[in-house]
């Protein structure tokens, strides 16, 4: 076990009522978590503070100045009513099982209800060591603290549900990985940070008592409705089920590769988590990897569907001691409902894509012409966010060279936009409401890789003007702003960024 850290001061004064927590997960049996408080750090500043999300969440925080904010998002005070936590879970990690892995750098501050009446979790990520944290040293680097505060943000402005980041702190003090890095705390918010597995860790231990109560836990806050139903557990698969096949059809739309789909990385609320390795395609490959850990290509960005699946298959065998039939009974129920994933996963995935190329209502043809668009994209090359913004802009009437211009091969480009043209003969909406709908779900501002590297490196030498230029940029993704062209910009060749990596 590891001994609580002293704090370097107490709780905030006169704070009873910044943050009204509610913490039911630290209600559960102490076999879910570890209490463990932050470890202080010597020089927590303020890199950023969103306010906006703060008063999503009903904090009241507009008193605090700088340093009082730094000091409470690094865990050097913490305010009255937190009840600081490591969850306990276990995962696949890169489809090898781990028995014991848990929160080992991050802390579950506790649970608030936000102005719309939902829970949320608020936690320290790069807090300092928690019995979780295999001989780690519980701290996180600057750069993907900067990273995670980036994508997370700008998924949830693309519509994607993903955990927010609500401030990011510098600790004054080196993490040491390959070299010395700045340190630096990302104070995460989510629907919650249960995952498959979390399950994992109560089945694999035969814990059936610990599996319903989690899932009671999971039943009462993420899915209340399935509470009375005759088998609530074969319903809470379905129903995590049906949100992760409508997640991972979002992140195909847009081109994100979350780089390690591990069971302990896949929430049961139905949100991106985990921004370590993740990336954004530039040229369109569907067999593309960027994680430097992911050295056979199990997480490349055709296989994620691919991969909820297998994961979800863990997650089913997880809940099948609690289900009420014979367990042949049992495996052949969720065996259909693994297999109903697929079919909505693909559903899901064709109307997204239906929207991306503008088309209304549904034919036989339509899943060949997105699948033969997609083949030309990755043969010429194109890129990805930007040829369907340039789509967009042909369905408003502008003329074929721009987006012929994203080809490096544009042979058969001409021939598809024929049949794309007459697919779209029957839409009676005028060219400038079309070509607005394309746009309103083609994003001309994604957190490309190359200005994500840029962003970390003047972060590390203490220049956070572009991470903030960043976040403003990517806060209104569907929107061309002048100011901002530059990030709309695929990479020249010498910017590719090939590799990503993990924060650990």
């Amino acid at each position: 076990m590891v001994a609580p850290c002293a704090r370097l001061h107490g709780p905030c004064e006169g704070d009873a009522s910044l943050i009204a927590f509610d913490n039911s997960y630290a209600r559960l049996p102490e076999r879910f978590f570890r209490p463990v408080e932050p470890c202080p750090v010597a020089a927590p500043r303020l890199i950023r503070f969103n306010a906006s999300l703060a008063d999503e969440l009903g904090l009241d925080l507009g008193a605090f100045d700088d340093d009082a904010l730094a000091r409470l998002f690094s865990g050097n005070a913490l305010p009255e009513g937190a009840a600081p936590v490591a969850m306990a879970y276990a995962g696949h990690q890169f489809g090898n099982f781990v028995p014991q892995l848990g929160d080992g750098r991050a802390i579950l501050l506790g649970e608030v209800l936000d102005r719309h009446g939902i829970r949320r979790d608020i936690q320290l990520k790069g807090a300092g060591e928690t019995p979780f944290s295999r001989q780690g040293d519980g701290r996180a680097a600057l750069g993907p603290v900067l990273r995670e505060y980036i994508v997370s943000e700008a998924m949830h402005a693309l519509g994607i549900p993903t955990t927010r980041a609500l401030a990011a702190v510098l600790t004054g003090e080196p993490v040491y990985r390959e070299t010395a890095l700045p340190g630096a705390i990302l104070t995460r918010v989510a629907a919650s940070h249960v995952r498959i597995g979390t399950f994992q860790y109560f089945a694999v231990r035969g814990d059936i008592d610990g599996l319903r109560a989690l899932a009671g836990h999971v039943i009462a806050r993420h899915y209340p409705e399935l509470a009375d139903l005759q088998d609530p557990y074969l319903a809470l698969f379905r129903a995590v089920a049906a949100c992760q096949a409508a997640l991972v059809a979002r992140w195909m739309s847009i081109g994100f590769i979350h780089g390690v789909m591990n069971t302990d990385n896949m929430t049961v609320s139905g949100e991106t988590i985990d921004f370590g390795p993740c990336a954004f395609l530039d040229e369109y490959d569907p067999r593309k990897v960027f994680s430097s850990i992911d050295q056979r290509g199990r997480y490349a960005y055709a296989n994620q569907p691919g991969i909820a699946q297998w994961n979800l298959a863990r997650f089913a065998e997880t809940l099948l001691p609690l289900m009420g039939g014979r367990e042949d009974e049992n495996v052949e129920a969720a065996n259909e409902a693994l297999a109903e994933f697929g079919r909505v996963f693909q559903a899901r995935w064709l109307e997204a894509f239906r929207e991306k190329l503008g088309l209304t209502g549904e034919a036989d043809d339509d899943l060949p012409l997105v699948n033969d668009f997609l083949a030309l994209m990755h043969r010429g090359e194109a890129d990805f966010t930007l040829t369907f913004r340039a789509l967009a802009k042909l369905a408003g009437g502008a003329p074929d060279a721009p987006l012929l211009a994203h080809f490096s091969d544009a042979e058969g480009v001409t021939n598809w936009l024929s049949r794309w043209r007459a697919r779209l003969s029957a839409d009676l909406r005028p060219a400038a409401d079309r070509q607005a709908a394309m746009e309103a779900v083609n994003p001309a501002v994604i957190p490309r890789n190359h200005h994500i590297e840029a962003v970390i490196s003047a972060g590390l030498a203490g220049d956070f003007k572009p991470f903030e230029q960043m976040l403003k940029a990517t806060s209104k993704p569907y929107v061309e702003r002048p100011e901002f062209a530059a990030f709309m910009e695929p990479p020249k060749p010498e910017e590719r960024v090939a590799r990503t990596f993990c924060g650990t």
